[in-house]
């Protein structure tokens, strides 16, 4: 059994919970922070799902990014500290503030108290769209050199705040991080199996294709990632001596049309996926899909690309680096479908 403590920011999300279960399967104890005392069960019921015995080695802070209360009391002990947590608006601010200043200083706030604490590492969740995004189209692959420019075109306010958040990390590691090591892990769209009902807006998209609310797959590219590989290279840039001072781009491979999408679900998946749509939607219908998918289908925000622009991806650094190894974007989309068939959340669908 492994003796060290780790802590999970933002238990209950997708991904963080992956973590927490991957954590706990490898021995270590976790502790996590969650905003409120009622989403421990949540927490606990998704680990049972998970096939994960938690037991005492799972333990909860009530902790919120907008307050220094009880962060100090989350990292004490740890060995490490997985900062998963990121404030996600369903629609947009009013004013791009309102998701700037909790994304950076949240960020802030775990590193001073991990630095405080004597932590070894600290594992930031950022983004691919720190990345990509505000870029002329381009043929070339993004890597971990590039960075988004908040100044360019499609660059929303959480866009500019998960840049930001990631650029005040390594200025605050640079400036007063002392012993603490920092590595980031910047994922596409994280798709996979689910663990409860409350769904991730990459897992909705899908949600959304079974239920047959698009009449057709527009041209939308984005890329893919399984929550359970996005958990394990979260893991391996927490302890492989490598990834200190680094970021990894957390993709299955390149980017993936949302048509190819549609078909890999109606050939794996038969009467499962009979609502998902089978043709491309012809041009002239592009700019009414464009106004559908931001009134109905806001799952599409924030991971696709805009319509006919293709941001190639590269995971040759962590494949190298880490030995990462992950699933392939079929076999993430279609357990994602699948999941969500045996959790009956797709409308009158039937079983393959």
């Amino acid at each position: 059994m492994n003796g060290d403590t780790v802590l999970v920011t933002g238990g209950s999300g997708f991904l963080a919970g992956f973590c927490v279960a991957q954590l706990l399967q490898e021995g270590y104890r976790v502790r996590t922070t969650v905003r409120s005392a009622a989403r421990e069960q949540e927490v606990r019921e998704a680990m049972k799902v998970a096939g994960v015995v938690a037991g005492d080695s799972l333990s909860f802070v009530v902790a919120d990014l907008t307050s220094d209360t009880r962060w100090a009391e989350a990292v004490e002990g740890c060995a490490y500290v997985l900062h998963v947590a990121s404030p996600l608006p369903s629609t947009a601010p009013k004013d791009e503030n309102e998701v700037l200043v909790p994304a950076i200083e949240g960020t802030l706030r775990v590193l001073r108290a991990a630095r405080d604490a004597g932590v070894r590492r600290v594992v930031v969740t950022s983004s691919f769209v720190t990345i990509g995004y505000g870029h002329p189209a381009t043929d070339r692959a993004f890597t971990e050199e590039d960075w988004t420019d908040i100044n360019g075109p499609g660059v929303t306010p959480y866009v500019k705040s998960k840049v930001l958040a990631e650029r005040a990390a390594w200025d605050f590691m640079d400036r007063e991080g002392g012993a603490l090591e920092l590595a980031v892990v910047n994922p596409v769209g994280i798709f996979g199996p689910v663990l409860g009902p409350h769904l991730a807006s990459s897992v909705r998209l899908i949600k959304s294709l079974m239920d047959g609310r698009l009449p057709g797959a527009p041209d939308l590219s984005f890329g893919v990632v399984d929550v359970r590989d996005a958990a394990d290279l979260h893991l391996r840039a927490m302890t492989d001596p490598g990834a200190a001072g680094q970021r990894f781009i957390a993709t299955a491979g390149d980017t993936v049309f949302l048509h190819q999408v549609c078909l890999t679900l109606r050939q794996r998946l038969g009467a499962g996926a009979r609502k998902v749509p089978a043709r491309r939607l012809p041009s002239w219908l592009l700019r009414f899909v464009a106004r559908f998918v931001a009134r109905f289908v806001p799952a599409l925000r924030g991971i696709a690309g805009d319509l006919g622009l293709v941001r190639h991806v590269d995971n040759t650094k962590a494949r190298t680096v880490l030995d990462w190894r992950p699933r392939s974007s079929e076999d993430s989309v279609t357990a994602t479908a699948q999941s969500l068939l045996d959790l009956g959340l797709v409308k009158e669908a039937k079983r393959s």
